[in-house]
């Protein structure tokens, strides 16, 4: 028998908005968080796996970016594309206060406020992305255009 996955709030929006998705739970390695150890657990594509960076731009204040797990965002892009002179990573610390979620288990849905969204054009590609549950240990398997059409997610160019 599988054990039960309680939803969380992200899983829980998209029920809501009658949106497809999967629940797809995984091994978590406090000491490695990064999504291409997601990626091995889940034994996909390191290109499906998205990460969610939250940032703070200079002009328009906060904004999240989804990006493949094996991409360096690249700050001057997403500062243009957001509006920004220049964008930075906000601190770790300011994470839960801001968005609600850990590092690690940081969805772009259910976050406290909804804040602009931008997701990696390359995401696209594919039938189906991964991005965090909300929690550490849990992905969301889902329609990036689904992801895309929630969000009302900007594309950044791939």
């Amino acid at each position: 028998m599988k054990a039960k996955i309680n939803k969380t709030n992200a899983a829980r929006l998209l029920d809501k908005a009658k949106i497809p998705y999967e629940l797809i739970p995984y091994e978590v390695d406090e000491n490695d968080l990064a999504a291409t150890h997601v990626a091995a657990q889940l034994g996909e594509n390191i290109e499906q796996v998205f990460k969610t960076l939250v940032l703070h731009g200079d002009r328009n204040g906060y904004f999240v970016c989804v990006i493949p797990g094996d991409h360096e965002l690249d700050l001057k892009v997403a500062a243009k594309e957001s509006g920004n002179k220049k964008a930075d990573l906000i601190p770790m610390k300011e994470l839960l206060p801001v968005t609600g979620y850990i590092r690690g288990g940081c969805s772009p849905i259910g976050m406290k406020k909804e804040f602009p969204t931008f997701i990696h054009a390359s995401c696209l590609k594919f039938e189906y992305i991964y991005i965090s549950a909300g929690i550490r240990g849990l992905q969301i398997r889902l329609n990036p255009k689904d992801l895309i059409s929630y969000t009302r997610a900007t594309l950044l160019p791939a």
